[in-house]
């Protein structure tokens, strides 16, 4: 009875040991969104999260609207040291390696943010993913993803056909490559020129955001045309973290770190699934023209866009990667044999 007593009583010492509050760690976390964005404020619910469940051993300090450093360099500056983590995207990257566009927005790939968040967690995307980051010293944690962006147009684009000789503002990269085999011509601009360049008749249509954030920045006052659900852009963000803080910190508080990501991927897809609803219903109530594309016209965009993906994806980390999106994609049945 006494050695059973002495066991128990040394057994539950080592676990009291064990679960001994772990020291207090501050991450100074970056993003790209503005405090009033619904993504900035779900950010802070994230931040509020972990704080609650690390039982105030985590604090999050979140630097909104990219106010230490501009967005594209948020990466490096967690690389070195000025702040922890990195939450914009892994897209802003493309010029350190062409993978980051498969992390950041493969385009013409899933169908619904699940899908994306699934090939993540479930198709062997976070350890593919994870290789390329740890190269440059960083861990990824997770991503959200808010759905399939639609664009603004002054004219339909109700099929494929109707891309031909569209002007239309696009980011750099890949996306420019893909819509200009389909026979569109898009010009590269700042988001802040799209406005103007609308106004004025420089360009037909714009690739901006959702529909939901493109009816609050106000496009659908100039142009009455738009898809939806869209079919060309389904961009993801990031949470990637300075490697040697993450992996500094106790399994308990990366496990948190991680659940909470979970946790924001869910709340984001849910709550721009129902803004975007409400926006369709809204718009089309003022007289915006909305358009669904035949899934016939969805696999001639994602038959293009697959196309482009081979030609950029340039080194071993983005071809791992290309393989990767391909393999679940053809388990989804997204991709045909």
């Amino acid at each position: 009875m006494k050695i059973t007593s002495f066991l128990f009583t040394a057994g539950t010492a080592a676990l009291m040991a064990a679960s001994a509050t772990a020291e207090p760690v501050t991450l100074r976390v970056q993003t790209h969104y503005a405090t009033e964005h619904p993504t900035g404020k779900q950010l802070a619910e994230w931040a509020d999260d972990i704080n609650v469940m690390s039982g105030g051993e985590i604090t999050v300090e979140m630097f909104y609207s990219s106010s230490v450093v501009a967005s594209t360099e948020t990466f490096d500056a967690a690389i070195n040291g000025i702040i922890d983590c990195d939450a914009t995207s892994g897209a802003y990257q493309t010029g350190k390696n062409p993978a980051f566009q498969f992390v950041g927005d493969i385009m013409g790939g899933y169908a619904t943010p699940y899908q994306q968040l699934s090939w993540l967690y479930y198709g062997g995307g976070l350890d593919a993913a994870q290789k390329l980051y740890n190269k440059f010293d960083m861990q990824l944690v997770g991503w959200w993803v808010y759905g399939q962006e639609s664009l603004a147009s002054s004219k339909p684009i109700r099929n494929a056909a109707d891309l031909k000789d569209f002007k239309f503002r696009s980011p750099p990269g890949m996306e420019t490559k893909i819509f200009e085999n389909l026979g569109a011509k898009p010009i590269v601009m700042d988001f802040t020129e799209i406005f103007t360049a609308l106004e004025s008749g420089i360009i037909d249509g714009a690739d901006a955001s959702g529909l939901a954030n493109n009816q609050s920045l106000g496009l659908y006052d100039l142009v009455k045309h738009a898809n939806y659900p869209g079919f060309h852009s389904m961009p993801s963000d990031h949470l990637a973290c300075n490697k040697a803080k993450w992996d500094a910190m106790p399994e308990s508080h990366r496990r948190i770190m991680s659940v909470a990501m979970e946790s924001l991927a869910l709340r984001t897809a849910l709550t721009f699934e129902k803004k975007n609803a409400e926006a369709a219903a809204d718009l089309q109530s003022k007289g915006v023209k909305l358009y669904a594309w035949s899934e016939e016209e969805l696999q001639k965009f994602r038959d293009a866009a697959q196309s482009a993906w081979v030609d950029f994806a340039t080194t071993p980390e983005a071809k791992a990667l290309v393989d990767s999106h391909m393999a679940y994609l053809r388990q989804l049945g997204l991709v045909k044999e």
